[in-house]
């Protein structure tokens, strides 16, 4: 393992330290790879100097020299809002992981910076929330050259288990793309548990038995499992948020309508989370889309 503070380690900077760019900076520091990191809201950011992490105060500061640039923030409109302000202190050349959920209609800007700029630019989404971030057990959606895998390897493999490269041009949106089809059925899963488990306790059926008539069968599922236990345990600590939901549920409709194709049930999944952020449960699990199905 690299010394962190070897002028030979790779220097990473980590631009948006919220649940998922915390948990990856950590495991890129542990990876022994030279890590700064920024966020918007720096408080959220100074527990990392405990495991070694270089805390800026700037976006500029964290990229100052570094061979990577790792964005993970909520959308297009921050990642863009962020890597500007860092334009007078990229190294040409810097790889840039874009690794946030910014869908079709954001990917184009941040090309276009990455190209005015002239940096190797990686789209990136990543699959996973809480918990696989924090075990550096994501799975890694990439499109890019193949000229730079080899530098994208070491972040790569610190912050996950699994790179899926689906393409030699980031600039494609090919990683965003395959990003929206598997956030719609995160979404669909999310909302179905909520609605079941609704309608159990409505019906006055106990929400477990209907998790047991469906026990080892092909309607089971880990996912079914993890988001009826944070309703039934009232534990709604986010491992992805409504309001991160809301936004990726927009992105899926927005990408589908450019595509000429009808999401009905993208369209009521993002109508319950909107419900649900609307009575106060933005910042909670995503899960507590379920209360959407009681009051107006």
């Amino acid at each position: 393992m690299a010394d962190n503070n070897s002028p030979d380690a790779l220097s990473v900077a980590v631009l948006g330290t919220g649940i998922m760019g915390a948990a990856m900076a950590r495991n890129l520091a542990r990876a022994g790879l030279d890590v700064r990191a920024w966020n918007r809201t720096r408080a959220r950011a100074e527990p990392l100097a405990a495991d070694g992490i270089r805390v800026t105060g700037t976006p500029a500061e964290a990229v100052d020299g570094a061979d990577v640039v790792l964005t993970m923030l909520l959308d297009g409109e921050a990642v863009l809002h962020a890597v500007r302000q860092t334009a007078d202190a990229l190294p040409a050349g810097a790889l840039w992981l874009q690794m946030s959920t910014v869908g079709t209609e954001g990917l184009p800007s941040l090309v276009r910076f990455a190209d005015e700029h002239h940096l190797r630019f990686v789209d990136a989404p990543v699959l996973g929330t809480k918990a696989p971030a924090e075990k550096g057990d994501l799975t890694i959606l990439a499109a890019g050259p193949q000229d730079v895998r080899e530098r994208a390897e070491p972040v790569f493999g610190s912050v996950g288990s699994r790179t899926l490269w689906v393409g030699e041009d980031g600039a494609s949106g090919a990683a965003s793309r395959l990003k929206l089809v598997v956030n719609n059925w995160v979404l669909t899963v999310i909302n179905g548990t909520g609605e079941s488990v609704a309608l159990a306790k409505a019906l006055g059926v106990d929400p477990r038995d209907f998790l047991d008539a469906v026990a080892g069968g092909a309607l089971d599922m880990p996912y079914l499992r993890l988001k009826s236990e944070v309703i039934l345990s009232e534990n709604y600590a986010p491992s992805f948020t409504v309001s991160a939901a809301r936004k990726d549920a927009r992105l899926i409709l927005e990408a589908a309508q450019d595509a000429g194709v009808r999401m009905d049930l993208a369209a009521a999944a993002a109508e319950r989370l909107r419900r649900a952020e609307g009575q106060g449960h933005g910042e909670e699990d995503a899960a507590a889309a379920y209360f959407a199905s009681f009051g107006g």
